[in-house]
């Protein structure tokens, strides 16, 4: 299975809450940078896409999805900046398992998208994501292994 894992654009600094921030114009160019990259390399179709519920994740996706083609994009409430990393890695095992999901791609926040690669990739450790930077994995969920396949970033 493929996993890529996406840091949310660019956002603005101040908003009522962090919840609440929204992309800068900065962070769509970026975020839209990412998906022309996945897509003139094959990397833009998704079995099921997980998106944090923040305003910054969700306007990253609609920035990027019409570049992607995704069978099913959901909110994922586990994925927000200080979600639990390995909840989120066996509940996206479960769902692999469950619905022989090839591809999977999530949209995230530091420092989850960090604790998540070094989750699936278990002999490096949590690496820094620029704002839209993307780190694709190929994970094996009979052994619950993965290795870095690419990495890139605006």
């Amino acid at each position: 299975m493929q996993i890529i894992i996406m840091r949310h654009g660019d956002a603005e600094t101040f908003a009522a809450s962090d919840a609440e921030r929204p992309l800068s114009a900065r962070g769509r160019e970026g975020s839209y940078e990412m998906a022309e990259y996945c897509k003139e390399n094959g990397h833009n179709e998704f079995d099921l896409v997980l998106v944090s519920p923040y305003l910054r994740a969700q306007q990253t996706w609609q920035t990027i999805a019409p570049l992607m083609q995704a069978a099913k994009v959901e909110d994922c409430e586990d994925i927000t900046p200080y979600g639990d990393s390995e909840s989120v890695v066996e509940y996206v095992c479960a769902l692999a398992e469950t619905q022989q999901l090839e591809r999977i791609m999530l949209v995230s926040h530091l420092p989850l998208v960090g604790y998540l690669t070094a989750d699936f990739v278990t002999d490096i450790p949590p690496p820094m994501f620029p704002t839209s930077g993307m780190v694709c994995i190929d994970f094996d969920i009979e052994t619950r292994t993965g290795k870095v396949l690419w990495q890139a970033q605006p």
